[in-house]
């Protein structure tokens, strides 16, 4: 296991420590599952943006194809 120093203003450290007694956790395990809820948050974004693209460019297509009929 590797160890990360992590500087941090009061107003954080106070946020954290308040965390870690509500969840009664420590703070290494409460940043490690931040960290990895932050990383599934930006790959769940990325899949939207993509499936978001895919969409419009079916429409595109779907149109196209409409006009063709025409």
């Amino acid at each position: 296991m590797h160890t990360i120093t992590l500087k941090s203003d009061d107003t954080f450290y106070n946020t954290l420590e308040e965390m870690v007694k509500t969840l009664h956790t420590i703070k290494s395990e409460l940043i490690r599952k931040a960290v990895i809820h932050y990383k599934d948050a930006l790959e769940k974004e990325k899949l939207k943006e993509q499936i978001k693209n895919a969409s419009f460019k079916a429409r595109e297509d779907s149109l196209k194809t409409s006009q063709e009929f025409e």
